[in-house]
């Protein structure tokens, strides 16, 4: 089964992550780009993932995940060792329309982390529906080095100016050839 690509918007999305691990700190990580309403549940917490948690002043439970913890969220991210936990929290996460995300056990998985590229407004994702996360992540290194330094001055600078110009075809033209403009500049 493969994934349906998509961008969701996290603003005013409660989001847990169970885990306080290498594997944690890697999803906070990612999470942390979109979201900062996240809240951790982990009985055991590497002083890593504490250290960088507690710069972006996340909520941390230093506790066991129990049931009824997902309870106001949602979104769930499982970064566990434990697949018990993996498959008692997607189970429990059916009754309600939260999102569940399990580390690498897609069997238990709503969605999936896919490898991606952010600079400024452009973000890029790539994925192989959880068939290699290895591949993803060489494909995305690859791709980002064509992309030029200077994108999301760019990508800001068109933001600004579509506020300005009515809709219609002239201004997708417009936009359009200024793009052309910038790959044929930047992207050798």
């Amino acid at each position: 089964m493969s994934f349906f690509p998509s961008y969701l918007n996290l603003d005013n999305k409660k989001i847990l992550l169970v885990g306080g691990g290498a594997i944690a700190l890697e999803k906070l990580e990612k999470l942390i780009d979109f979201s900062r309403d996240i809240t951790i549940i982990a009985k055991d917490i590497s002083d890593e993932f504490l250290e960088f948690a507690n710069r972006y002043d996340i909520t941390i439970m230093q506790k066991a995940y129990k049931k009824g913890d997902i309870d106001g969220f949602d979104i769930v991210v499982v970064a566990t060792n434990t697949i018990a936990l993996h498959k008692e929290i997607y189970q429990e996460s059916r009754d309600s329309r939260i999102l569940v995300n399990s580390v690498d056990d897609t069997a238990y998985c709503d969605f999936i982390f896919p490898s991606y590229i952010k600079k400024g407004d452009l973000t890029i994702s790539i994925s192989t529906s959880g068939a290699s996360p290895a591949m993803a992540k060489r494909v995305r290194i690859y791709i980002e080095k064509l992309i030029p330094s200077n994108i999301a001055e760019f990508l800001s600078e068109m933001r600004e100016l579509r506020k300005t110009m009515p809709k219609g075809k002239e201004r997708m033209k417009f936009f359009e050839k200024k793009s052309d403009r910038f790959i044929e500049k930047y992207f050798k």
